[in-house]
């Protein structure tokens, strides 16, 4: 495991907005910008609530951890889900799953 890349997904993945920001490209409708090449800044802003500069701020933390791949389109960028950062997670979430206890597994 690569420690250090590994907690840039999990700090990534440590923030309200940016795991809704995820959820948000996981399940868009066609109804916004999206093209099914990705989904503008623009809607990204807007679902968030957020100014630009700090929507931009947490699309490029997402994207430099891997979990989301950018494509600049004339002013826009457009965002997609990317499968790395979420597999670094998962991933290391296993390795540390496995070490549980089975009687603690089964609790839950």
């Amino acid at each position: 495991m690569n420690f250090d890349e590994t907690a840039n997904v999990f700090k990534a993945l440590g923030d309200v907005h940016r795991l809704r920001a995820l959820h948000f490209l996981a399940t868009v409708d066609a109804g916004c910008c999206s093209t099914g090449q990705g989904v503008c800044t623009c809607d990204v802003q807007e679902m968030l609530g957020l100014s630009q500069p700090t929507t931009s701020h947490h699309m490029k933390l997402l994207a430099d951890a891997g979990l989301v791949d950018t494509e600049k389109r004339g002013k826009w960028t457009y965002y997609t889900l990317s499968a790395k950062g979420m597999l670094i997670a998962r991933t290391a979430l296993d390795q540390l799953l496995a070490a549980v206890p089975q009687e603690q597994k089964e609790a839950v």
